[in-house]
């Protein structure tokens, strides 16, 4: 069986042949890493008609990307524009067409520069690119300056693929990777591009931009009512996603298809909402999914999936939204499998059942491109894989490391009108002329009200329960809220314990409700003047040089915060943007058969530790007081996978109270630090999906 590096996830634990040629992996040998020799032609013969191979270079990557960023800026940019462009290599984050998203010249990809110099570098030009310094752009770094370390087409430590394949259909995925195996050429995947670790395409690949790839969602929801079984699942898997969605007490997936986004999702979920009310009956469905609607349910899912305004605290992370898988593996076998056999797990205290056994077929018609004559069998006697570990490694482990995800079948959940609470609201709700006067009061009020519904509910009298139907991603300036919640009557409890008497009727809460607002579909569409140039969009992601390009996001264990209020006090005078993600349905709607760490099932939440003080004050003090440490051959996981940071680590190997010094080359940080990879799983989740 082949062995290839899909470059759509960080962990890459699968290797190359073509890896261990330096001539094709590093640049050489053709036009940036693929030999002139190729017969591409060998290729585009098995393609669809509708598929499309490109060649690339610089001058795409400057031609396509480089306006967006340097005609626009703040939220006229979109991420929906750069993902449509002919190249189908541009990227939320201009510098990641760079090793390590570092534009500097290096033949090396950087390895002997230090931390301190990179972060400087980048924060200068990033900062000033938003107007955070008032400074200009650092010529070097500015896509503006015609002799910018961006604007030279030699620069060696360019990270573009020089070709791009657009699959349309399975058989297309298929055929490149055959191609791939037979010319020992890497593989890079890429959906959005959002990754923040810059795994979304490398030099030297072919990388299949997924992005035009049949699309399933407006046709993809499905009812599932009991008789539509007959008591077990079909030999073909075709009944499996609705058995399994029954055995969690739901009656509805969605499929999508391996080029969507959220905001295509979001839309067909929503268009059959109102279909359903404009045939007089009531919105039905609600999907758990991303806050960005140009972000892709499948990077987004397969390393976690924080839904913060979409529901993750009261319906579970986007690992456990995951029914059924159909995907690609590098042995070119294009496979659909999922639980066939579970057990109640509620007396252990989940609302999800435990998997006992996943089942898998493979396609025996795999050159077919009509799906309707799609063949499902058993996988042949050599196949050598199992399904049960690919259950486990898929959801939290990364998609695009095992393989190319074709289709997700997405569990969709009860609808709950979404109620989103403020004190200084978006455009769309108006604060009092009472209240306006009082929001830079109240406002720090609201961050830390909000911080102890989601994290310490009980020193406001909240439940559980109450407190799980609401979260939000960063910072806690509002909260999101589905289902039962009583967020009103917390909020005047909270200002009469912190002796704030003198508020207007109502105290100043405004909700979005009133408005018109029913669902994430309604508020974005509301506040579409906050995104000039996406009009009738979903927003399309923060658009700019550079993303978190260092700092720790950890998940701070709820146990610690729990244990005093000074605590959550502590984390929030030392840390940047909480996410409110975690805590209940985090928690509990696990099927205990997924490689997301136990970090992110027992966190309160993840707390970003940017300056290098700040990460040296964790390490050394906060660390050991929220993790177990005792076996000094077991790294426990710390980080989250979704935001993890390009140059994030974990602390130095010989002593993990120290942080990975700055001044260290990122030669030395690799050799003497704990690696991202294992601040994300820790030790022995590391090793188990190794």
């Amino acid at each position: 069986m082949m062995l290839m590096t899909i470059a759509a996830s960080y962990l890459l634990l699968i290797t190359s042949a073509a890896a261990a040629d330096p001539s094709l992996a590093s640049g050489g040998g053709g036009s940036m890493g693929l030999p002139d020799s190729l017969l591409w032609d060998n290729l585009t013969s098995k393609l669809n008609p509708n598929a499309t191979l490109v060649s690339v270079s610089h001058a795409d990557y400057v031609k396509d990307c480089f306006p967006e960023f340097t005609d626009f800026s703040g939220f006229a940019r979109s991420n929906h524009a750069l993902n449509e462009k002919p190249s189908g290599v541009c990227l939320p984050h201009l510098f990641y067409g760079w090793d390590v998203g570092y534009p500097r010249p290096s033949t090396n990809g950087h390895a002997n520069e230090t931390y301190s110099r990179m972060v400087q570098d980048v924060l200068d030009a990033t900062n000033a690119d938003s107007s955070y310094s008032g400074t200009k752009i650092p010529e070097s770094f500015d896509p503006a300056n015609p002799n910018s370390f961006l604007n030279d087409d030699s620069n060696p430590s360019l990270n573009l693929p020089p070709m791009v394949l657009f699959p349309v259909v399975a058989s297309d995925v298929i055929a490149a990777i055959q191609f791939a195996d037979a010319n020992n050429v890497e593989i890079s995947v890429k959906n959005s591009g959002h990754s923040f670790l810059g795994a979304s395409q490398k030099k030297g690949t072919l990388l299949l931009n997924m992005h035009r790839y049949t699309q399933y969602s407006a046709t993809g929801i499905v009812d599932c009512v009991a008789s539509m079984l007959d008591d077990s699942v079909a030999d073909d898997l075709s009944t499996h996603p609705c058995a399994l969605s029954l055995a969690k007490n739901k009656s509805a997936y969605v499929r999508v298809g391996g080029g969507e986004n959220w905001e295509k999702v979001y839309f067909a979920v929503n268009d059959a909402n109102e279909a359903l009310e404009q045939g007089g009956g009531d919105y039905k469905y609600h999907a758990v999914g991303g806050a960005v609607g140009s972000v892709s349910p499948l990077g987004w899912t397969f390393q976690g999936g924080l839904g913060g305004n979409a529901g993750s605290r009261k319906y579970g992370l986007g690992v456990d939204q995951v029914l059924h898988i159909e995907m690609v593996l590098p042995s070119s076998h294009h496979v659909r499998f999922g639980p066939t056999k579970w057990e109640d797990a509620s007396a252990e205290g989940y609302t999800v059942p435990r998997t006992i056994d996943v089942s898998g077929l493979c396609r025996s018609n795999p050159e077919e491109q009509d799906e309707e004559k799609w063949e499902w069998d058993s996988c042949p006697d050599d196949f050598g894989i199992d399904f049960n570990d690919l259950w486990y490694a898929v959801r939290g482990g990364g998609g695009g490391t095992w393989g190319v995800v074709t289709s997700l079948y997405l569990q969709l959940h009860e609808f709950a009108t979404l109620e989103r609470y403020s004190v200084n609201p978006p455009m769309t709700v108006t604060q009092s002329p009472e209240c306006a006067p009082l929001v830079p009061t109240l406002g720090p009020l609201f961050e830390e009200f909000t911080s102890f519904y989601i994290m310490l509910p009980s020193l406001l009298d909240v439940s559980e329960e109450h407190s799980s139907a609401c979260g939000h991603p960063t910072p806690f300036a509002a909260l999101s809220c589905y289902g039962d919640e009583d967020v009103d009557q917390a909020w005047a409890r909270f200002l009469v314990m912190n002796n704030v008497t003198d508020v207007p009727e109502g105290n100043c809460l405004v909700r979005s409700s009133p408005g018109g607002i029913k669902n994430l579909v309604d508020l974005y569409l509301a506040n579409g003047d906050i995104y000039p140039r996406t009009e009738g969009r979903i927003g399309g992601s923060s658009v700019r040089f550079r993303h978190d390009y260092n700092g720790a996001n950890v998940l701070v264990p709820s146990a610690w915060i729990e244990e005093s209020q000074e605590n959550l006090k502590t984390l929030s005078l030392l840390s940047q943007a909480p996410y409110a993600s975690f805590g209940g349905g985090a928690r509990t709607a696990s099927d205990q058969s997924n490689s997301l760490s136990s970090a992110h099932r027992d966190a309160g939440g993840m707390f970003t530790f940017s300056s290098n003080d700040e990460i040296d004050y964790f390490w050394s003090e906060l660390f050991p007081k929220m993790f177990d440490i005792s076996d000094k051959s077991d790294f426990p996981p710390v980080l989250g996978g979704n935001h993890a940071a390009i140059l994030s680590s974990g602390p130095r190997k010989d002593d993990w109270t120290k942080a990975c010094p700055p001044e260290w080359t990122l030669e030395e940080r690799a050799e003497k630090c704990i690696s991202v990879q294992e601040a994300v799983y820790g030790t022995t989740g590391l090793k188990r999906l190794e």
